[in-house]
Protein backbone atom coordinates (compact mmCIF):
# COMPACT_ATOMS: atom_id res chain seq x y z
CA UNK A 1 0.00 0.00 0.00
CA UNK A 2 1.68 3.36 -0.89
CA UNK A 3 3.45 5.41 2.05
CA UNK A 4 1.20 8.18 0.79
CA UNK A 5 -2.09 6.66 2.11
CA UNK A 6 -1.46 7.90 5.74
CA UNK A 7 -1.23 11.13 4.65
CA UNK A 8 -4.48 11.15 2.46
CA UNK A 9 -6.31 9.81 5.03
CA UNK A 10 -5.46 11.77 7.96
CA UNK A 11 -8.93 13.38 8.39
CA UNK A 12 -11.02 11.68 10.91
CA UNK A 13 -14.61 12.07 12.50
CA UNK A 14 -16.03 13.64 15.63
CA UNK A 15 -18.20 11.11 17.19
CA UNK A 16 -21.16 12.45 18.91
CA UNK A 17 -22.71 9.24 20.38
CA UNK A 18 -20.86 6.78 22.32
CA UNK A 19 -23.15 4.42 19.74
CA UNK A 20 -23.10 5.59 16.23
CA UNK A 21 -19.16 7.65 16.18
CA UNK A 22 -18.60 7.76 12.34
CA UNK A 23 -22.40 7.29 11.14
CA UNK A 24 -24.08 10.32 12.88
CA UNK A 25 -22.82 13.88 12.26
CA UNK A 26 -22.96 17.21 13.53
CA UNK A 27 -24.10 20.77 12.46
CA UNK A 28 -27.79 21.22 10.56
CA UNK A 29 -26.56 21.49 6.92
CA UNK A 30 -28.64 22.49 3.27
CA UNK A 31 -29.02 19.98 1.00
CA UNK A 32 -26.37 19.96 -1.83
CA UNK A 33 -27.45 19.24 -5.45
CA UNK A 34 -25.79 17.29 -7.69
CA UNK A 35 -24.98 18.31 -10.98
CA UNK A 36 -27.10 16.34 -13.76
CA UNK A 37 -25.30 13.82 -15.48
CA UNK A 38 -25.76 10.92 -18.07
CA UNK A 39 -26.33 8.07 -14.64
CA UNK A 40 -29.00 9.97 -13.77
CA UNK A 41 -31.34 9.35 -16.40
CA UNK A 42 -31.64 5.42 -15.32
CA UNK A 43 -32.41 7.58 -12.02
CA UNK A 44 -35.78 8.67 -13.48
CA UNK A 45 -38.79 7.16 -14.48
CA UNK A 46 -39.50 6.18 -18.24
CA UNK A 47 -41.30 9.08 -19.85
CA UNK A 48 -44.11 9.17 -22.16
CA UNK A 49 -41.37 10.01 -24.89
CA UNK A 50 -39.36 6.96 -24.20
CA UNK A 51 -42.55 4.67 -24.02
CA UNK A 52 -43.22 5.61 -27.74
CA UNK A 53 -39.79 5.36 -29.23
CA UNK A 54 -39.18 1.33 -28.51
CA UNK A 55 -37.83 -1.24 -30.77
CA UNK A 56 -37.62 -5.00 -31.09
CA UNK A 57 -35.28 -7.59 -30.34
CA UNK A 58 -34.17 -7.57 -34.02
CA UNK A 59 -33.94 -3.62 -34.20
CA UNK A 60 -31.86 -3.33 -31.51
CA UNK A 61 -28.26 -2.35 -32.09
CA UNK A 62 -24.92 -2.15 -29.61
CA UNK A 63 -21.83 -0.65 -29.49
CA UNK A 64 -19.37 -0.17 -27.33
CA UNK A 65 -16.98 2.93 -26.46
CA UNK A 66 -15.14 0.73 -23.98
CA UNK A 67 -13.69 -1.71 -26.41
CA UNK A 68 -13.33 0.99 -29.52
CA UNK A 69 -11.30 3.58 -27.91
CA UNK A 70 -9.96 1.95 -25.17
CA UNK A 71 -6.74 -0.86 -24.88
CA UNK A 72 -7.85 -4.14 -25.04
CA UNK A 73 -6.06 -7.96 -24.11
CA UNK A 74 -4.69 -8.82 -27.68
CA UNK A 75 -5.03 -12.91 -26.25
CA UNK A 76 -8.17 -13.83 -27.44
CA UNK A 77 -7.95 -17.67 -26.14
CA UNK A 78 -10.79 -17.54 -22.68
CA UNK A 79 -7.97 -18.61 -20.39
CA UNK A 80 -7.75 -17.38 -16.50
CA UNK A 81 -4.59 -15.15 -16.28
CA UNK A 82 -3.01 -11.90 -15.26
CA UNK A 83 -3.71 -9.46 -17.97
CA UNK A 84 -1.57 -6.13 -18.19
CA UNK A 85 -1.50 -3.33 -20.83
CA UNK A 86 -5.52 -4.02 -21.27
CA UNK A 87 -9.05 -2.82 -19.38
CA UNK A 88 -10.92 -5.81 -20.88
CA UNK A 89 -10.51 -9.19 -22.72
CA UNK A 90 -13.18 -10.08 -25.02
CA UNK A 91 -15.22 -13.01 -23.73
CA UNK A 92 -18.35 -14.83 -24.92
CA UNK A 93 -21.01 -16.13 -22.93
CA UNK A 94 -21.56 -20.10 -22.69
CA UNK A 95 -24.67 -21.46 -23.63
CA UNK A 96 -26.91 -23.27 -20.59
CA UNK A 97 -27.34 -26.65 -21.08
CA UNK A 98 -31.27 -25.79 -20.93
CA UNK A 99 -33.63 -23.74 -22.26
CA UNK A 100 -33.75 -20.79 -20.60
CA UNK A 101 -37.24 -18.54 -19.19
CA UNK A 102 -37.28 -15.10 -17.99
CA UNK A 103 -38.49 -14.98 -14.21
CA UNK A 104 -38.87 -11.07 -14.01
CA UNK A 105 -37.97 -8.23 -15.66
CA UNK A 106 -38.31 -4.66 -15.84
CA UNK A 107 -40.36 -2.42 -18.06
CA UNK A 108 -39.28 0.55 -17.29
CA UNK A 109 -35.55 -0.18 -17.72
CA UNK A 110 -36.30 -1.84 -21.07
CA UNK A 111 -38.41 1.57 -22.18
CA UNK A 112 -34.91 3.39 -21.24
CA UNK A 113 -32.72 1.61 -23.67
CA UNK A 114 -35.23 1.68 -26.09
CA UNK A 115 -36.22 -1.74 -26.24
CA UNK A 116 -40.31 -2.19 -25.98
CA UNK A 117 -41.64 -3.96 -22.66
CA UNK A 118 -43.55 -6.56 -24.53
CA UNK A 119 -40.01 -7.76 -26.34
CA UNK A 120 -39.32 -9.62 -22.54
CA UNK A 121 -41.86 -11.56 -23.09
CA UNK A 122 -40.77 -13.31 -26.47
CA UNK A 123 -38.37 -17.03 -25.24
CA UNK A 124 -35.75 -14.77 -27.87
CA UNK A 125 -35.29 -12.41 -25.48
CA UNK A 126 -34.30 -15.21 -22.52
CA UNK A 127 -32.23 -16.81 -24.79
CA UNK A 128 -30.50 -13.53 -25.76
CA UNK A 129 -30.19 -12.19 -22.11
CA UNK A 130 -28.93 -15.78 -20.71
CA UNK A 131 -26.53 -15.72 -23.35
CA UNK A 132 -27.47 -18.49 -25.26
CA UNK A 133 -27.97 -16.36 -28.23
CA UNK A 134 -25.71 -12.91 -29.49
CA UNK A 135 -27.99 -9.88 -29.68
CA UNK A 136 -28.91 -9.94 -33.44
CA UNK A 137 -27.04 -6.60 -34.18
CA UNK A 138 -24.43 -6.72 -31.66
CA UNK A 139 -20.77 -6.20 -30.78
CA UNK A 140 -17.84 -8.46 -29.52
CA UNK A 141 -18.79 -9.33 -25.76
CA UNK A 142 -16.02 -8.62 -22.94
CA UNK A 143 -15.01 -8.56 -19.47
CA UNK A 144 -13.49 -5.56 -17.28
CA UNK A 145 -9.81 -6.08 -15.92
CA UNK A 146 -9.77 -4.31 -12.53
CA UNK A 147 -8.13 -4.82 -8.83
CA UNK A 148 -9.01 -3.52 -5.88
CA UNK A 149 -8.57 -3.38 -2.18
CA UNK A 150 -10.46 -6.10 -0.07
CA UNK A 151 -11.33 -6.18 3.42
CA UNK A 152 -8.71 -2.99 3.27
CA UNK A 153 -5.67 -5.19 1.64
CA UNK A 154 -4.43 -4.99 -2.11
CA UNK A 155 -5.75 -7.81 -3.58
CA UNK A 156 -4.19 -7.41 -7.15
CA UNK A 157 -6.18 -8.11 -10.50
CA UNK A 158 -9.19 -9.22 -10.04
CA UNK A 159 -11.85 -8.40 -12.71
CA UNK A 160 -15.17 -9.50 -14.12
CA UNK A 161 -14.89 -12.97 -13.35
CA UNK A 162 -18.23 -13.45 -14.16
CA UNK A 163 -19.94 -11.12 -15.66
CA UNK A 164 -19.89 -10.04 -19.37
CA UNK A 165 -20.85 -6.58 -20.81
CA UNK A 166 -22.87 -7.53 -24.42
CA UNK A 167 -22.34 -3.23 -25.19
CA UNK A 168 -24.03 -0.10 -25.26
CA UNK A 169 -27.91 0.32 -26.13
CA UNK A 170 -28.45 4.06 -26.76
CA UNK A 171 -31.77 4.96 -25.62
CA UNK A 172 -34.22 7.43 -27.00
CA UNK A 173 -33.03 9.89 -25.16
CA UNK A 174 -29.38 9.52 -27.15
CA UNK A 175 -27.62 8.49 -24.30
CA UNK A 176 -25.74 4.84 -24.13
CA UNK A 177 -26.45 2.32 -21.50
CA UNK A 178 -23.94 -0.30 -20.66
CA UNK A 179 -25.76 -3.74 -20.57
CA UNK A 180 -24.16 -6.61 -18.96
CA UNK A 181 -24.63 -10.40 -17.87
CA UNK A 182 -23.84 -11.65 -14.53
CA UNK A 183 -23.59 -15.19 -14.08
CA UNK A 184 -23.13 -15.66 -18.10
CA UNK A 185 -20.18 -17.53 -17.99
CA UNK A 186 -16.08 -18.05 -17.63
CA UNK A 187 -13.52 -14.80 -18.20
CA UNK A 188 -9.87 -14.65 -18.35
CA UNK A 189 -10.30 -13.22 -14.75
CA UNK A 190 -12.96 -15.76 -13.46
CA UNK A 191 -9.87 -17.48 -11.18
CA UNK A 192 -11.20 -20.48 -9.97
CA UNK A 193 -14.88 -19.68 -10.31
CA UNK A 194 -17.01 -20.95 -12.74
CA UNK A 195 -18.31 -17.95 -13.95
CA UNK A 196 -21.68 -18.77 -13.14
CA UNK A 197 -24.45 -17.47 -10.34
CA UNK A 198 -27.41 -18.91 -8.60
CA UNK A 199 -31.02 -18.16 -8.17
CA UNK A 200 -30.57 -17.34 -5.19
CA UNK A 201 -27.76 -13.96 -5.03
CA UNK A 202 -29.61 -13.09 -8.82
CA UNK A 203 -33.22 -12.56 -7.35
CA UNK A 204 -31.21 -10.86 -4.25
CA UNK A 205 -29.21 -8.47 -7.40
CA UNK A 206 -32.47 -7.84 -9.09
CA UNK A 207 -35.00 -7.10 -6.25
CA UNK A 208 -32.28 -4.44 -4.62
CA UNK A 209 -31.04 -2.90 -8.13
CA UNK A 210 -35.18 -1.82 -8.89
CA UNK A 211 -36.03 -1.12 -5.60
CA UNK A 212 -33.19 1.15 -4.39
CA UNK A 213 -33.91 2.82 -7.52
CA UNK A 214 -37.58 3.51 -6.42
CA UNK A 215 -36.05 4.49 -3.22
CA UNK A 216 -34.11 7.27 -5.00
CA UNK A 217 -30.85 6.31 -4.42
CA UNK A 218 -28.28 6.21 -7.28
CA UNK A 219 -27.91 2.82 -8.56
CA UNK A 220 -27.34 0.39 -11.50
CA UNK A 221 -30.71 -1.50 -12.78
CA UNK A 222 -31.78 -4.33 -13.68
CA UNK A 223 -33.18 -5.07 -16.86
CA UNK A 224 -33.90 -8.67 -16.77
CA UNK A 225 -33.44 -12.19 -14.64
CA UNK A 226 -33.65 -15.18 -16.36
CA UNK A 227 -33.34 -18.65 -15.27
CA UNK A 228 -30.92 -20.79 -17.09
CA UNK A 229 -32.50 -24.16 -16.04
CA UNK A 230 -28.98 -25.37 -15.08
CA UNK A 231 -27.68 -26.48 -11.48
CA UNK A 232 -25.10 -24.94 -10.09
CA UNK A 233 -22.68 -25.81 -6.90
CA UNK A 234 -22.55 -23.79 -4.74
CA UNK A 235 -21.36 -23.57 -0.62
CA UNK A 236 -23.10 -21.25 0.85
CA UNK A 237 -21.94 -20.54 4.20
CA UNK A 238 -18.24 -22.13 3.30
CA UNK A 239 -18.59 -24.45 5.93
CA UNK A 240 -18.05 -27.44 3.66
CA UNK A 241 -22.18 -28.66 2.70
CA UNK A 242 -22.03 -27.69 -0.65
CA UNK A 243 -24.99 -28.30 -2.95
CA UNK A 244 -26.44 -27.63 -6.13
CA UNK A 245 -29.08 -24.85 -6.58
CA UNK A 246 -30.66 -23.64 -9.76
CA UNK A 247 -28.40 -20.98 -11.99
CA UNK A 248 -29.69 -17.91 -13.09
CA UNK A 249 -28.24 -15.05 -15.11
CA UNK A 250 -29.07 -10.81 -14.59
CA UNK A 251 -28.78 -8.22 -17.03
CA UNK A 252 -27.49 -5.13 -15.54
CA UNK A 253 -27.82 -1.64 -16.57
CA UNK A 254 -25.41 1.73 -16.02
CA UNK A 255 -24.18 4.42 -18.54
CA UNK A 256 -20.93 2.67 -17.46
CA UNK A 257 -19.31 -0.43 -14.66
CA UNK A 258 -15.73 1.58 -14.24
CA UNK A 259 -15.34 0.96 -10.48
CA UNK A 260 -12.17 2.56 -8.28
CA UNK A 261 -10.31 -0.50 -8.88
CA UNK A 262 -10.00 0.19 -12.44
CA UNK A 263 -7.76 3.05 -11.47
CA UNK A 264 -6.38 1.36 -9.24
CA UNK A 265 -5.12 -1.61 -11.42
CA UNK A 266 -2.42 0.36 -13.66
CA UNK A 267 -1.79 2.72 -10.97
CA UNK A 268 -0.73 -0.02 -8.39
CA UNK A 269 1.33 -2.00 -11.10
CA UNK A 270 2.88 1.18 -12.04
CA UNK A 271 5.90 1.24 -14.55
CA UNK A 272 4.21 1.18 -17.77
CA UNK A 273 0.91 0.78 -17.05
CA UNK A 274 0.77 3.83 -15.54
CA UNK A 275 0.19 6.22 -18.36
CA UNK A 276 -3.75 3.56 -18.64
CA UNK A 277 -4.42 5.82 -15.53
CA UNK A 278 -4.85 8.95 -17.71
CA UNK A 279 -5.74 7.20 -20.51
CA UNK A 280 -9.01 5.61 -18.66
CA UNK A 281 -9.43 9.69 -17.13
CA UNK A 282 -9.77 10.87 -20.21
CA UNK A 283 -12.15 8.16 -21.22
CA UNK A 284 -14.30 8.84 -18.36
CA UNK A 285 -14.87 12.44 -18.45
CA UNK A 286 -15.09 12.30 -22.28
CA UNK A 287 -18.21 9.68 -21.77
CA UNK A 288 -19.71 9.95 -18.45
CA UNK A 289 -18.44 13.23 -17.02
CA UNK A 290 -18.35 15.69 -20.51
CA UNK A 291 -18.47 18.95 -18.68
CA UNK A 292 -15.34 18.65 -17.66
CA UNK A 293 -14.11 18.26 -21.20
CA UNK A 294 -11.78 21.02 -22.10
CA UNK A 295 -10.77 22.16 -18.06
CA UNK A 296 -7.71 23.33 -17.10
CA UNK A 297 -7.77 21.11 -14.00
CA UNK A 298 -10.29 18.73 -15.52
CA UNK A 299 -8.55 15.32 -12.94
CA UNK A 300 -9.20 17.62 -10.13
CA UNK A 301 -12.63 18.44 -11.10
CA UNK A 302 -13.02 14.67 -11.86
CA UNK A 303 -12.24 13.69 -8.46
CA UNK A 304 -13.39 16.08 -6.85
CA UNK A 305 -17.16 15.08 -8.54
CA UNK A 306 -16.33 11.42 -8.02
CA UNK A 307 -15.84 11.96 -3.85
CA UNK A 308 -19.20 14.32 -3.69
CA UNK A 309 -21.20 11.35 -5.30
CA UNK A 310 -19.59 8.79 -3.27
CA UNK A 311 -20.27 10.83 0.36
CA UNK A 312 -24.32 11.57 -0.98
CA UNK A 313 -24.78 8.01 -1.93
CA UNK A 314 -22.95 6.76 1.46
CA UNK A 315 -25.20 8.93 3.25
CA UNK A 316 -27.95 8.25 1.68
CA UNK A 317 -27.69 4.50 2.33
CA UNK A 318 -27.50 5.70 5.79
CA UNK A 319 -30.32 7.36 5.77
CA UNK A 320 -32.70 4.17 5.01
CA UNK A 321 -30.34 1.60 6.61
CA UNK A 322 -29.10 -0.09 4.14
CA UNK A 323 -25.79 -2.29 4.66
CA UNK A 324 -23.71 -2.57 1.41
CA UNK A 325 -21.39 -5.72 3.32
CA UNK A 326 -18.67 -5.70 0.90
CA UNK A 327 -17.65 -1.84 0.48
CA UNK A 328 -14.30 -2.95 -1.09
CA UNK A 329 -13.14 -0.63 -3.59
CA UNK A 330 -13.69 -2.86 -6.95
CA UNK A 331 -17.59 -2.16 -5.97
CA UNK A 332 -16.77 1.26 -5.71
CA UNK A 333 -18.51 3.00 -9.01
CA UNK A 334 -17.09 5.76 -10.99
CA UNK A 335 -20.31 7.51 -11.20
CA UNK A 336 -21.74 7.36 -7.36
CA UNK A 337 -24.24 4.26 -8.01
CA UNK A 338 -24.74 1.63 -5.29
CA UNK A 339 -23.23 -1.77 -7.24
CA UNK A 340 -22.16 -5.39 -6.66
CA UNK A 341 -25.68 -6.39 -4.77
CA UNK A 342 -24.19 -9.10 -2.66
CA UNK A 343 -24.75 -9.87 0.62
CA UNK A 344 -26.34 -6.73 1.35
CA UNK A 345 -28.79 -6.34 4.03
CA UNK A 346 -31.17 -3.03 5.21
CA UNK A 347 -31.38 -2.70 9.25
CA UNK A 348 -33.97 -4.33 10.84
CA UNK A 349 -33.75 -4.48 15.17
CA UNK A 350 -30.99 -1.26 15.05
CA UNK A 351 -27.61 -2.61 15.50
CA UNK A 352 -24.58 -0.12 14.19
CA UNK A 353 -22.85 -3.23 14.13
CA UNK A 354 -25.19 -4.73 11.95
CA UNK A 355 -23.05 -6.22 8.41
CA UNK A 356 -25.03 -9.03 7.23
CA UNK A 357 -21.98 -10.77 5.52
CA UNK A 358 -20.87 -13.81 7.38
CA UNK A 359 -17.54 -13.14 5.75
CA UNK A 360 -17.28 -10.08 7.83
CA UNK A 361 -18.22 -11.12 11.26
CA UNK A 362 -14.71 -11.16 12.87
CA UNK A 363 -13.18 -7.96 11.45
CA UNK A 364 -16.74 -6.00 10.79
CA UNK A 365 -15.51 -4.08 8.67
CA UNK A 366 -18.57 -3.05 6.65
CA UNK A 367 -20.67 -2.77 8.91
CA UNK A 368 -23.64 0.20 9.14
CA UNK A 369 -21.45 1.97 11.59
CA UNK A 370 -18.39 2.00 9.54
CA UNK A 371 -19.51 2.90 6.13
CA UNK A 372 -19.33 6.40 6.00
CA UNK A 373 -15.66 5.81 7.16
CA UNK A 374 -15.47 3.08 4.10
CA UNK A 375 -16.44 5.90 1.67
CA UNK A 376 -13.83 7.85 2.93
CA UNK A 377 -11.31 5.37 2.90
CA UNK A 378 -11.75 4.04 -0.79
CA UNK A 379 -12.32 7.98 -1.59
CA UNK A 380 -8.68 8.28 -0.40
CA UNK A 381 -7.32 4.84 -2.31
CA UNK A 382 -8.99 6.35 -5.44
CA UNK A 383 -7.08 9.72 -5.11
CA UNK A 384 -3.95 7.71 -4.79
CA UNK A 385 -3.53 6.25 -8.18
CA UNK A 386 -4.68 9.93 -9.44
CA UNK A 387 -1.31 10.69 -7.59
CA UNK A 388 0.10 7.65 -9.08
CA UNK A 389 -0.88 8.13 -12.27
CA UNK A 390 0.90 11.80 -12.74
CA UNK A 391 -2.57 13.47 -12.77
CA UNK A 392 -3.08 15.07 -9.40
CA UNK A 393 -0.39 16.44 -6.99
CA UNK A 394 -0.39 15.21 -3.61
CA UNK A 395 -1.60 18.76 -2.14
CA UNK A 396 -4.34 19.17 -4.15
CA UNK A 397 -5.97 15.63 -3.61
CA UNK A 398 -5.54 15.83 -0.12
CA UNK A 399 -8.23 18.84 -0.37
CA UNK A 400 -10.58 17.07 -2.44
CA UNK A 401 -10.49 13.85 -0.14
CA UNK A 402 -10.62 15.76 2.68
CA UNK A 403 -14.31 17.74 1.60
CA UNK A 404 -15.86 14.19 1.79
CA UNK A 405 -16.09 14.43 5.80
CA UNK A 406 -18.31 17.93 5.07
CA UNK A 407 -20.44 16.47 2.36
CA UNK A 408 -21.32 13.31 4.19
CA UNK A 409 -22.27 15.60 6.54
CA UNK A 410 -24.55 18.39 4.46
CA UNK A 411 -25.92 15.00 2.86
CA UNK A 412 -26.74 13.12 6.15
CA UNK A 413 -28.15 15.73 8.52
CA UNK A 414 -30.54 17.16 5.79
CA UNK A 415 -32.05 13.53 4.81
CA UNK A 416 -32.14 13.37 8.77
CA UNK A 417 -34.19 16.26 9.44
CA UNK A 418 -36.55 15.17 6.75
CA UNK A 419 -36.80 11.95 8.52
CA UNK A 420 -37.99 14.01 11.56
CA UNK A 421 -39.99 16.35 10.12
CA UNK A 422 -37.59 19.28 11.20
CA UNK A 423 -36.69 22.60 9.17
CA UNK A 424 -33.31 21.90 10.41
CA UNK A 425 -30.91 18.53 11.53
CA UNK A 426 -31.23 18.85 15.54
CA UNK A 427 -28.46 16.81 16.73
CA UNK A 428 -29.71 16.12 20.42
CA UNK A 429 -32.94 14.23 18.88
CA UNK A 430 -31.33 12.74 16.56
CA UNK A 431 -28.86 11.24 18.53
CA UNK A 432 -31.51 10.70 21.52
CA UNK A 433 -33.73 8.68 19.27
CA UNK A 434 -31.20 6.62 17.48
CA UNK A 435 -29.48 5.90 21.27
CA UNK A 436 -33.00 4.53 22.16
CA UNK A 437 -33.62 2.61 19.03
CA UNK A 438 -30.35 0.79 19.70
CA UNK A 439 -31.43 0.32 23.32
CA UNK A 440 -34.86 -1.29 22.14
CA UNK A 441 -33.44 -2.91 19.49
CA UNK A 442 -36.30 -0.96 17.37
CA UNK A 443 -37.03 -2.01 13.94
CA UNK A 444 -35.26 0.91 11.50
CA UNK A 445 -37.42 1.15 9.00
CA UNK A 446 -40.83 1.17 11.06
CA UNK A 447 -39.78 3.19 14.06
CA UNK A 448 -38.66 5.96 11.50
CA UNK A 449 -42.17 5.28 9.59
CA UNK A 450 -44.17 5.77 12.77
CA UNK A 451 -42.57 9.18 13.42
CA UNK A 452 -45.03 10.87 11.64
CA UNK A 453 -47.81 9.88 13.92
CA UNK A 454 -46.14 12.25 16.49
CA UNK A 455 -48.21 15.04 16.97
CA UNK A 456 -47.26 18.48 18.40
CA UNK A 457 -50.31 18.62 20.34
CA UNK A 458 -50.14 14.64 22.17
CA UNK A 459 -50.60 14.52 26.08
CA UNK A 460 -47.10 14.94 27.26
CA UNK A 461 -45.27 11.62 28.02
CA UNK A 462 -47.80 9.31 25.49
CA UNK A 463 -46.40 7.07 23.05
CA UNK A 464 -48.31 7.28 19.98
CA UNK A 465 -50.36 3.85 18.98
CA UNK A 466 -48.56 3.50 15.44
CA UNK A 467 -45.31 4.28 17.34
CA UNK A 468 -45.93 1.80 19.87
CA UNK A 469 -47.06 -1.07 17.08
CA UNK A 470 -43.42 -0.40 15.31
CA UNK A 471 -41.78 -1.05 18.78
CA UNK A 472 -43.53 -4.05 19.30
CA UNK A 473 -45.05 -2.98 22.46
CA UNK A 474 -42.93 -0.73 24.49
CA UNK A 475 -42.24 -2.52 28.47
CA UNK A 476 -43.80 -0.18 30.90
CA UNK A 477 -40.16 0.20 31.78
CA UNK A 478 -39.81 1.84 28.70
CA UNK A 479 -41.95 4.01 28.45
CA UNK A 480 -40.72 6.56 30.44
CA UNK A 481 -37.57 7.09 28.28
CA UNK A 482 -39.13 7.33 25.05
CA UNK A 483 -42.30 9.83 26.40
CA UNK A 484 -39.24 11.72 27.50
CA UNK A 485 -37.82 12.09 24.22
CA UNK A 486 -40.78 12.76 22.69
CA UNK A 487 -41.77 15.46 25.19
CA UNK A 488 -38.38 17.28 23.19
CA UNK A 489 -39.30 16.07 20.37
CA UNK A 490 -43.03 17.51 20.20
CA UNK A 491 -41.47 21.08 21.94
CA UNK A 492 -39.41 21.27 19.04
CA UNK A 493 -42.09 20.85 16.69
CA UNK A 494 -44.13 23.27 18.10
CA UNK A 495 -41.28 25.55 18.46
CA UNK A 496 -41.10 24.90 14.45
CA UNK A 497 -45.02 25.89 13.44
CA UNK A 498 -45.46 23.71 10.60
CA UNK A 499 -48.61 22.16 9.68
CA UNK A 500 -49.51 18.70 10.79
CA UNK A 501 -50.34 18.05 6.71
CA UNK A 502 -46.65 19.50 5.90
CA UNK A 503 -44.39 17.67 8.20
CA UNK A 504 -45.96 14.32 7.93
CA UNK A 505 -46.23 14.85 3.89
CA UNK A 506 -42.44 15.65 4.16
CA UNK A 507 -41.75 12.63 6.59
CA UNK A 508 -43.72 9.96 4.51
CA UNK A 509 -41.83 11.12 1.53
CA UNK A 510 -38.74 10.60 3.42
CA UNK A 511 -38.87 7.07 5.58
CA UNK A 512 -40.43 4.46 3.17
CA UNK A 513 -42.88 1.95 4.33
CA UNK A 514 -41.37 -0.96 2.68
CA UNK A 515 -37.89 -2.41 1.80
CA UNK A 516 -36.39 -5.03 0.67
CA UNK A 517 -36.34 -6.94 3.95
CA UNK A 518 -33.89 -10.53 3.66
CA UNK A 519 -36.60 -12.54 5.61
CA UNK A 520 -39.66 -11.47 2.82
CA UNK A 521 -36.68 -12.14 -0.40
CA UNK A 522 -36.14 -15.54 1.16
CA UNK A 523 -39.67 -16.60 1.07
CA UNK A 524 -39.39 -15.29 -2.96
CA UNK A 525 -36.38 -17.27 -3.45
CA UNK A 526 -37.75 -20.22 -2.14
CA UNK A 527 -40.34 -19.86 -4.75
CA UNK A 528 -38.55 -19.03 -6.96
CA UNK A 529 -36.21 -22.00 -6.53
CA UNK A 530 -39.14 -24.46 -6.93
CA UNK A 531 -40.19 -22.67 -9.85
CA UNK A 532 -42.39 -20.44 -9.24
CA UNK A 533 -42.00 -16.56 -10.00
CA UNK A 534 -45.10 -15.12 -8.76
CA UNK A 535 -43.54 -14.28 -5.17
CA UNK A 536 -40.76 -12.26 -6.96
CA UNK A 537 -43.44 -10.21 -8.91
CA UNK A 538 -45.37 -9.44 -5.97
CA UNK A 539 -42.71 -8.00 -4.14
CA UNK A 540 -41.27 -6.15 -6.95
CA UNK A 541 -44.94 -4.66 -7.44
CA UNK A 542 -44.58 -3.45 -3.72
CA UNK A 543 -41.16 -2.49 -3.98
CA UNK A 544 -41.83 -0.29 -6.71
CA UNK A 545 -43.85 2.04 -4.93
CA UNK A 546 -42.05 2.14 -1.53
CA UNK A 547 -43.48 5.36 0.49
CA UNK A 548 -46.75 3.93 -0.20
CA UNK A 549 -49.07 2.03 2.44
CA UNK A 550 -50.16 -0.34 0.12
CA UNK A 551 -53.44 -2.48 1.29
CA UNK A 552 -52.71 -6.32 1.51
CA UNK A 553 -48.83 -5.87 2.25
CA UNK A 554 -48.24 -6.11 5.67
CA UNK A 555 -46.14 -8.50 5.49
CA UNK A 556 -42.92 -6.72 3.89
CA UNK A 557 -43.11 -4.90 6.93
CA UNK A 558 -42.30 -6.97 9.43
CA UNK A 559 -39.33 -7.64 10.41
CA UNK A 560 -37.32 -11.24 11.14
CA UNK A 561 -37.64 -13.49 14.34
CA UNK A 562 -35.50 -12.72 16.78
CA UNK A 563 -34.00 -15.78 16.67
CA UNK A 564 -33.76 -15.98 12.94
CA UNK A 565 -30.52 -14.91 11.81
CA UNK A 566 -28.49 -17.05 9.54
CA UNK A 567 -29.42 -17.41 5.71
CA UNK A 568 -32.02 -14.23 6.61
CA UNK A 569 -30.33 -11.20 8.45
CA UNK A 570 -26.77 -12.96 7.86
CA UNK A 571 -25.61 -14.03 4.40
CA UNK A 572 -22.17 -15.27 2.89
CA UNK A 573 -20.60 -13.91 -0.36
CA UNK A 574 -21.19 -17.36 -2.09
CA UNK A 575 -23.02 -16.45 -5.54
Amino acid sequence: MPSRLAQLFRKSYIPHSPILRQAFLSSPRRLIRMPMAHSQALQTAASPDLRTSTRSLEDLQLESSFTSELPGDPILKNRRRQVEGAFYSYASPTATNTEPSTVAFSPEVAQIIGLDPEECRRPEFAAIFSGNAPVPQGVRPYAQNYGGHQFGMWAGQLGDGRAISLGQAVGPDGLPYELQLKGAGETPYSRMADGRAVMRSSVREFVASEAMHHLGIPTTRALSLVGTGDKVLRDMFYNGNAKYEPGAVVCRVSPSFVRFGTFQLPAMRGGDQLPLVRTLADYVIRHLYPHLEGKADNYAELLREVVRRTASLVAQWQAVGFVHGVGNTDNFSILGETIDYGPYGFLERFDPDFTPNTTDLSGRRYTYRNQTMIGHWNSAQLANAFITGGLLDQATAQEIVDSYADIMTEQYTSRMARKLGLREYRKELAVGLITLMYEDKADFTNTFRAMAAVSADDEPSTVPAALDEALEGLPAERQGAWGKWLDEYRAQLRAEGRSAEERQREQNSANPCYVPRNQVMQEAIREAEAGNFQEVKDLMQVLERPFDEQPGAEKYRVAAPREVRMGVELLSCSS
